[in-house]
């Protein structure tokens, strides 16, 4: 086959290039630039910048493969920072690896397979692509610990029927860095990006500050009774579930108080104990679906955040007004703007975003 391969510059999508290589497969590497090159040569720990397009390079060029070098700097600014900060100002706790996947990696990559008459794109992707009855299915990792499939729920049908993941059964991240020493990869000690890549600092909330200003003012703190306990320095540095930063309202006489909700109108942090966050009902919208859309409730298990276990729940799907309903066996707590992904076993069945109010 001739396949495009996302490569990034790490030793992931390196390991892809250079296992399709040796299978026979007509390898051709693209590199998505997302910063500027010469304020990203500097950074450490980001991903499609910088070195890393270097390295990628170095890795088609040792390869003996084509390489694409493709410019979406303003479109990633728009479509992922600027919606990151958008939704940290609504009070919302965003998860711009989902959005990046959604837009610039997938939506562009598959089209740019597409006019160099590629006939699957492959990434570095933790996650395995199953041929079912009706077509390829997600499912999670071999290796639970680097599993990725929670941030790959918007992925569509046609772009996952058209998606290859080689790295899907590794059985570890040791595995795959032995297979880069074996095809000769440079980049086989190289330590991997962070999970923010355009917030190598980890200064998030100036970044958001940077394109909402109005998300870096303050306001009150107030515990769920009403009673305003201290003030803070922006909304943007709280999110659900959050215990620290809270300054004098960490606490209320011995107990310990968490952010229990972000209410960006009235530039709001709410606090309470942590008996308080966990919800019986989870409101999930902009869902895409990887499976036949259920009729009625039915049984799975979720993920309502990335490093967690699926835990048992019922969903109903409310295909009238968009939303779907989420009931976990244990109540559970449930950060706005974070994903909700359904999961039967290791398949995943669709997921969305979650929202503070059922519609």
């Amino acid at each position: 086959m001739r396949i495009l391969v996302a490569m990034s510059g790490g030793v992931d999508s390196s390991v892809v290039a250079g296992l399709l290589k040796a299978e026979g497969h007509e390898v051709i590497g693209a590199t998505l630039q997302l910063y500027d090159h010469g304020a990203a040569t500097s950074r450490k720990g980001a991903c499609c910048a910088g070195q890393d397009i270097h390295d990628a390079r170095r890795v088609a060029d040792a390869l003996d493969i084509p390489h694409y070098v493709l410019d979406r700097e303003s479109r990633f600014r728009d479509a992922v920072v600027r919606d990151f900060a958008d939704s940290y100002a609504r009070g919302e706790t965003p998860i711009p690896c989902v959005r990046c996947n959604q837009t610039v990696k997938f939506e562009d990559l598959v089209g740019l397979a597409r006019d160099l008459g590629a006939e699957a794109l492959a990434t570095g992707h933790y996650a395995r692509r199953v041929e079912g009855a009706a077509g390829a299915e997600l499912h999670r990792a071999a290796d639970p610990a680097r599993d990725q499939s929670y941030f790959l729920f918007a992925t569509t049908r046609a772009q996952l029927q058209f998606c290859r993941f080689p790295l899907g059964g590794m059985p570890d991240k040791a595995a795959v860095r032995a297979e880069a020493a074996r095809l000769g990869l440079a980049v086989a000690e190289k330590p991997d990006s962070q999970d923010i890549c355009f917030v190598p600092e980890g200064r998030y909330s100036d970044i958001v500050a940077k394109f909402r200003p109005d998300a870096a003012e303050e306001g009150e703190i107030v515990h769920l009774d009403g009673r305003v306990l201290g003030r803070h320095a922006g909304i943007a540095r709280y999110t659900v579930g959050q215990g620290r930063g809270l300054g004098q309202a960490s606490r209320d006489g011995d107990q310990p108080l968490y952010v229990a909700a972000v209410e960006a109108g009235r530039r709001r942090v709410v606090v309470g104990p942590r008996a308080a966050l966990p919800q019986t009902e989870v409101a999930v919208a902009e869902v895409n679906w990887l499976s036949a859309p259920p009729e009625g409730a039915i049984a799975c298990q979720v993920k309502l955040r990335a490093r967690e276990v699926p835990q048992p729940a019922m969903a109903r799907w409310d295909a009238a007004a968009g939303v779907l309903r989420v009931t976990p066996e244990v109540p559970a707590i449930a950060a706005p703007g974070q994903a909700c992904v359904l999961y039967d076993g290791e398949r995943v069945l669709g997921g969305g975003f979650i929202r503070r109010e059922a519609a």
